[in-house]
C-alpha cells in the first residue's frame, strides 16, 4: 500500500535542528542495530534486538520522509543504512521483515492483484 502525502510539489529540506539531529542519530544507530540483530529470534521475546533495529529503521524512514517532503526520502535513508549491512545481517533482517508482512496480513491484502495461476508462471 502506498501512502500519499497531500502535496504535489516537493517541500524544501527542513532546517529544523531537532529533526536533523534525530535523523542523524537514528541513521548512526540503525546500522549497528541491524548487525546486532543477526541471529536473534523474534518469536519468543517481543522487543528483541531485531525488533529494535526494525523500529529504528521505521523511525528513520518517517523522520526523513517528513524532512524531505515525501516517502521516497525515507525509503532512500533506509536503503543507505541497509546497503552498509553485512550480507548475513541483511538476510536475517529481510527474513524478519517478511515474517512481519506475512503475519500482518500482507499476502491477503495484495492477493486480489495477482492470479494464483499466473503467480509462479515464467
Amino acid at each position: 500500500m502506498t501512502v500519499r502525502f497531500p502535496r504535489s510539489d516537493e517541500r524544501p529540506p527542513s532546517d529544523f535542528a531537532v529533526a536533523a539531529e534525530d535523523a542523524a542519530r537514528l541513521a548512526a544507530a540503525a546500522g549497528p542495530l541491524v548487525e546486532q540483530a543477526t541471529n536473534v529470534q523474534w518469536y519468543e521475546l517481543p522487543g528483541s534486538d531485531v525488533d529494535r533495529a526494525a523500529f529504528t529503521l521505521c523511525r528513520l524512514r518517517r523522520t526523513m520522509a517528513a524532512r524531505g517532503g515525501g516517502p521516497q526520502h525515507g525509503d532512500e535513508a533506509v536503503r543507505r543504512v541497509l546497503a552498509e549491512a553485512s550480507p548475513d545481517a541483511l538476510v536475517w533482517f529481510a527474513s524478519r521483515a517478511l515474517s512481519y508482512l506475512d503475519e500482518s496480513g500482507f499476502p491477503d491484502a495484495v492477493a486480489p492483484w495477482f492470479r494464483e495461476d499466473k503467480l509462479l508462471a515464467d
